[in-house]
């Protein structure tokens, strides 16, 4: 799309909305040389020609104007562009009185100029527009000013030649969410609205996109009832009938400045698609594939041992700040303050989480900035948009740990479970599961039926030893069957011994202790030839050594 096919699509969303006035005056100013600039004291926002209603003031033809809209644009690197309309209303005709004086004012020019032999200058009628910090507009035909806050004995801003300002209507180009882009367009519009005030600024929706921002992304957890989370996180495929969802709806929204939990327990729970489903829930996504631009996976890797593979480093070969996911999570949270932003801290303990996670815990607790830099200028990121020095976490800010306590993982401290809310998600409903498996996709119910009665014989013995398995295996092995079934053409019973020794047995491990175990397991199973040759092997290592592993 052309920037003038932009202009013109702005302009007409202004134009339809209901507090525009029929005959308003619509002022364009989209030019390089006209965009709007931050001045002392305000906005330089325009240059507009009283060329095309001056002459009717002055002749006393042209119908009072009692209302005015001026077209603008910003631009930002790399590719934003903020379009705003001012809109203005006559107040006793304050507005007509001042462009009259100027248009008076342009005319002696113009007649001086004459009379001492030169040509009547045209920047007369050149008309400069400027929104103060006291919310109005002032409009001039001086020179360009570096300032519109009147110094110590300068007189103050002529009253007839200032408006307040009804209204600031704005759009962003792209529409996207995306934090790859500049900050600078989000701050401009806060800027806007600290001039005249946030409830005067309003955004439109001019621009169809697929990555737009939704009204449903525009809204906090906590305003959504927990109930209606809880059937769209259904929808999605989720089962968690323990409370699982209103847990963790109430533990990330009871607290409006700090949102952070962790999702424990045994593999396999559903802990990581409860964060991304609770999420895309929120957001309004009806869709498990749907794109959500609000929503950040940050696989956490075991050499983390400093906070720089969350919040990133400056790079002295490319010379530029290389942002990670959750710094980037951070920018559009920054952007966009009213969507939720979800960071998934996938697998958190595998790395030590005092470590890397020490910075953004101190900044959630005492609310000081994030420190990432110590250059006195903002970097160039490596996805295009400007790093600052120092960043505060904003509070629309959602932090979901998952993580998994076994021997592969680090221990997590005090410090970090005393600064979250640690939901423990170990109990399995696995009949309950395979019957809303087979609710959602009827297709496996064959697939169901042949292998339920070992999979549940084989989790209720392994349960007992602390060895269970979670909905992610069980449903893997329904659907292993109804593959098997279908294009291998092979016997249930055969499938159902292949599972035992790939996806269940293999997690057997244990000492003497755990003899009932493997001795209850070969009785569930008999007449699984595979599955018994296994758990001889198991029982022979622990008659030889004491102890067995499966997986060695």
């Amino acid at each position: 799309m052309s920037a003038t096919e932009r202009q013109q699509q702005f302009e007409q969303a202004v134009t339809a909305r209901p507090e525009i006035r029929q005959g308003a005056r619509i002022a364009k100013n989209f030019g390089f040389s006209n965009s709007a600039r931050v001045i002392e004291g305000g906005l330089f926002a325009c240059t507009n020609n009283l060329e095309a209603y001056s002459a009717g003031l002055a002749a006393g033809r042209t119908p009072p104007l009692s209302q005015f809209i001026f077209l603008c644009v910003l631009t930002f690197p790399p590719q934003d562009e903020v379009y705003f309309a001012i809109t203005v209303t006559s107040e006793a005709d304050r507005v007509n009185k001042g462009l009259l004086k100027l248009f008076q004012e342009g005319e002696k020019k113009n007649a001086d100029a004459v009379a001492s032999g030169g040509k009547p200058g045209k920047i007369s009628n050149n008309v400069k527009f400027y929104i103060t910090d006291s919310g109005n507009l002032f409009f001039h035909n001086y020179d360009f000013m570096e300032s519109v806050r009147p110094g110590p004995g300068e007189p103050p801003l002529d009253p007839d030649c200032l408006a307040r300002i009804d209204s600031i209507l704005f759009s962003i180009w792209p529409p996207a969410a995306s934090a790859r882009r500049s900050l600078l367009a989000r701050e401009f519009v806060g800027y806007l609205g600290s001039l005249i005030g946030r409830e005067k600024i309003y955004e439109m929706r001019v621009w169809a996109d697929a990555a737009a921002v939704s009204p449903d992304m525009q809204r906090m957890p906590s305003t959504i009832p927990v109930g209606r989370i809880e059937a769209a996180v259904t929808a999605l495929g989720g089962y968690y009938p323990g409370g699982e969802v209103r847990r963790f709806h109430a533990a990330l929204n009871f607290l409006p400045h700090k949102h952070f939990v962790i999702l424990a327990g045994l593999s396999g729970t559903g802990k990581t698609q409860l964060a991304l489903k609770y999420a895309r829930a929120v957001h309004g996504l009806t869709l498990e594939n749907a794109p959500d631009p609000f929503l950040f996976v940050c696989p956490v890797r075991p050499e983390w041992t400093d906070p720089t593979g969350l919040t990133g480093y400056s790079d002295v070969l490319s010379n530029r700040y290389i942002v990670p996911p959750f710094l980037e999570a951070v920018l559009l949270a920054t952007a966009h303050r009213a969507s939720p932003v979800f960071v998934v801290l996938d697998e958190m303990n595998l790395a030590r989480v005092e470590y890397y996670l020490s910075d953004v815990l101190s900044c959630v607790e005492t609310r000081e900035a994030l420190q990432l830099h110590s250059s006195g200028v903002p970097l160039e990121g490596s996805t295009g948009t400007s790093i600052p020095a120092e960043l505060p976490l904003p509070a629309n800010l959602y932090i979901i740990g998952t993580i998994n306590v076994d021997e592969t993982t680090n221990p997590v401290s005090d410090k970090v479970l005393d600064r979250a809310h640690v939901i423990d998600m170990s109990a399995v409903d696995l009949p309950g599961f395979l019957v809303g498996l087979e609710a959602r996709e009827p297709a496996l119910k064959e697939a169901r039926a042949a292998c339920e009665g070992h999979l549940l014989t084989a989790h209720n013995l392994m349960t007992a030893h602390g060895l269970g398995f979670g909905y992610r295996v069980a449903e893997e092995v329904v659907r292993y069957h109804a593959f098997a079934a279908e294009y291998l053409k092979a016997g249930p019973a055969d499938t159902t011994d292949d599972l035992m020794v790939q996806k269940i047995l293999v997690k057997l491990r244990g000492a003497e202790r755990q003899r009932p175990l493997l001795t209850g397991l070969s009785k569930a199973l008999a007449g699984l030839p595979r599955s018994q040759a296994f758990l001889n092997r198991l029982t022979a290592d622990l008659d030889e050594f004491g102890s067995f592993q499966a997986s060695r």
